[in-house]
């Protein structure tokens, strides 16, 4: 496993890389670390994403979750930058209807934040509700994208 570490306009973070793809971002700093053409690729797309250049990432992840996970996951993939989907319209989405309130926990468990665009999540009505990295970190992303749109 390869780790490495990038500061964004949000804080730092932590980018680790298994075989060629990136498996997890979460936040936090190394006093060590190690680059590859993968990670470097990551910190160089998610400093274009931050500064507005970027709305795709094409940088290879690997899914570490559950069937259920992956499922969501791929499905908030498909979510357009500076637009947003309900947990419900997730649900529905991928087939399971009543699954809404699965759908967050699925959601807050997303291992690659900002690639898999999980502050694009909404409540119902529009509201922002949770997100495992604070829903002030979710307003700012959003506000972001809607800049740049």
């Amino acid at each position: 496993m390869i780790c490495d570490s990038f500061t964004s306009p949000y804080g730092d973070f932590i980018i680790e890389e298994q075989k060629g793809k990136i498996v997890r971002i979460y936040p936090g700093s190394l006093e060590k670390h190690e680059t590859s053409t993968v990670s470097t690729l990551c910190k160089n797309q998610l400093t274009e994403y931050f500064e507005g250049k970027r709305k795709q990432f094409d940088v290879p992840v690997f899914f570490t979750g559950s069937t259920f996970q992956i499922k969501v996951w791929k499905e908030v993939l498909k979510i357009p930058y500076g637009q947003t989907k309900s947990y419900q319209e997730i649900a529905e989405l991928i087939g399971n209807p009543k699954a809404s309130r699965a759908i967050g926990l699925a959601v807050h468990k997303n291992p690659i934040p900002f690639i898999i665009p999980c502050h694009r999540v909404i409540g119902k009505n529009g509201s922002l509700t949770g997100y495992a990295y604070g829903l002030s970190l979710k307003k700012e992303l959003l506000e972001m994208e809607k800049k740049y749109d």
